[in-house]
């Protein structure tokens, strides 16, 4: 778990600022998109743009960061790029099917898989790295696999777009951890693969004759304006991410599909009593999981207040890693 120690004084509520931006951000990424969809553009086109345009923002990330020479060096290493390309083509198929589900009337499935991906992230840790999960945890994990089984009940069917986006951001988030690389070079890297895909299929649709981009000065900009919204929330959580509590950045996560699941209901989606049940069952899981974040950072509170050595409180950190409910990552989110 990386715990961050929290800012001083003006530093913090900047911090805080910028994570509750962040997160707003991305929650409204799916209004965003269904009002794309409502001028015209199917979901491939908004895929295609999005990939496109993240590339000259990430771009700008990474010459404002200073790394264009760690840009360069993935590209000698072939093993690193292969990884790079390996989360590029989850991050991309992720993308695809939630660009896809907003606008076809999945905002709220949509909205569970991002709820049960930390969730996810706590289970799997437990069965592949043999991380050990304590009773919160437990009783998270079990609270968030009742809401799966009612929205398998709800729906006639497993939720298999919410099941989908989750694995796709746990095999993303388990990819990244192993690259060497910073998250801007990382971004920057698979925007890069993404782009070269997307630009042709643009570029295809017009010369078909169909396409938004181009044809007037509103679309052109409305299709553009994919590239900062993918790219300046992630800007803004690489930057939060080292400057706010552990347990802040916990409770942040969750605002964005909140925001989806309103989206959702504005726009028209049934919310069952038995669906209703079902994410009463996640939030409280969500409920469970942020307590245990918090009172995994709160073991930390008395070495930092005390003034213990830094040697020691990374064997602290070391040894809380095996008990706390999950594991929280600053690498750069998917969404």
């Amino acid at each position: 778990m990386n715990l961050a120690a929290p800012a001083p004084g003006g530093l913090s509520r900047q911090a805080l600022v910028a994570g509750l931006a962040c997160y707003l951000l991305w929650g409204g990424l799916p209004a965003l998109f269904i009002f794309m969809h409502h001028q015209g553009a199917t979901p491939l086109e908004i895929l295609g743009e999005r990939a496109m345009w993240s590339a000259p923002w990430a771009g700008m990330l990474v010459l404002a960061s200073g790394q264009g020479a760690q840009v360069l060096a993935v590209f000698r290493r072939p093993p690193l790029l292969l990884m790079l390309t390996l989360s590029a083509l989850m991050i991309g198929s992720g993308w695809a099917v939630y660009v896809w589900a907003v606008n076809n009337g999945h905002n709220l499935e949509s909205s569970l898989g991002y709820y049960i991906t930390p969730l996810l992230n706590m289970a799997f840790g437990a069965v592949v790295f043999r991380e050990r999960i304590d009773r919160v945890g437990a009783i998270a994990i079990a609270l968030a696999a009742t809401g799966v089984g009612l929205q398998t009940l709800a729906l006639g069917h497993p939720p298999v777009i919410a099941l989908f986006l989750a694995a796709a951001f746990w095999g993303y988030g388990v990819v990244r951890k192993r690259v060497d690389a910073d998250a801007q070079t990382g971004l920057f890297v698979e925007c890069l693969l993404m782009a070269g895909p997307g630009l042709a299929y643009v570029l295809w649709l017009h010369h078909a004759g169909g396409g938004i981009f181009g044809r007037s000065l509103g679309g052109s900009l409305l299709m553009a304006v994919a590239g900062p919204a993918t790219v300046v929330p992630l800007a803004l959580f690489a930057w939060t991410a080292r400057r706010l509590p552990f347990s802040t950045m916990g409770f942040l996560q969750f605002i964005g599909p909140t925001i989806g699941f309103m989206v959702g209901i504005a726009n028209g989606e049934r919310l069952t009593p038995l669906t209703a049940v079902s994410f009463l069952f996640i939030w409280a899981g969500v409920a469970a999981f942020i307590f245990g974040v918090w009172r995994a950072s709160r073991r930390l509170a008395p070495d930092r207040s005390a003034g213990v050595k830094p040697a020691s409180i990374e064997q602290k950190k070391s040894g809380l890693e095996a008990r706390a409910p999950t594991k929280f990552s600053t690498d750069s989110d998917p969404a």
